[in-house]
């Protein structure tokens, strides 16, 4: 798939323009819609990072997938509705939406009784957007130390949206600040269209569906 190799030679020189090692960034293939052989082809050039947001579609790819490919890592990030959560937990192995106590509880309970440990992003909402998901920019700094000091889940970063009529740098640059507040390693953010301000505001992780996939249908 040459498109996996051009978007991966922008990512270096993005890297570069940002004076980044280019080691630092986890490139996250966003393969929701995709088809089996399409993400097939993609693991076939060394790729093991992947992103999905709906359950259901999970279910149907990626138990075949990972028996046939055990190191490949899936993230998830898709809002999460609680009758989710124990299958989330059970295929997902970074889950980069948290952002409600009740799911917190949910996953807590989860990783007790079945001993499997994940990694979370808290997806925070920085346009303070109605219609999107995460935790209330005015809010964040309390959930978040909520989420660290009452409960044992690997909480590893921040995560965040842009609202997509503003400067993403803006919203870029609160959730990296917000980030080093908890010191917390990772920032889950960047997507097609602003992976490279992302990059240079100090991204860990960007989540790419159209450069390395193509439009969805």
């Amino acid at each position: 798939m040459n498109s996996y190799k051009s978007f991966t030679l922008a990512l270096e020189k993005a890297a570069d323009l940002a004076k980044r090692d280019i080691k630092e960034i986890e490139l996250i293939a966003v393969s929701k819609k995709k088809p089996v052989q399409n993400i097939i082809e993609v693991v076939r050039q060394n790729h093991v990072s992947f992103g999905e947001n709906q359950i259901q579609e999970i279910e149907t790819k990626w138990p075949d997938l990972k028996m046939k490919f055990p190191n490949l890592s899936l993230n998830f990030i898709g809002s999460i509705q609680s009758r989710k959560v124990e299958a989330i937990h059970e295929h997902c192995d970074v889950i980069h939406s948290i952002d409600r106590l009740k799911i917190i509880k949910l996953f807590s309970n989860l990783e007790s009784s079945t001993g499997i440990k994940r990694k979370y992003f808290i997806q925070i909402n920085t346009g303070n957007e109605s219609q999107k998901s995460g935790v209330l920019f005015q809010d964040a700094e309390k959930f978040i130390s909520d989420c660290i000091g009452n409960y044992k889940l690997n909480f590893v970063g921040l995560m965040c949206l842009p609202p997509i009529n503003e400067d993403p740098k803006v919203h870029f640059i609160k959730l990296r600040d917000l980030a080093k507040n908890f010191h917390l390693p990772y920032l889950s953010m960047g997507m097609s269209g602003d992976y490279e301000t992302a990059i240079a505001c100090g991204a860990t992780h960007i989540r790419i569906g159209t450069h390395i996939f193509g439009e969805r249908n």
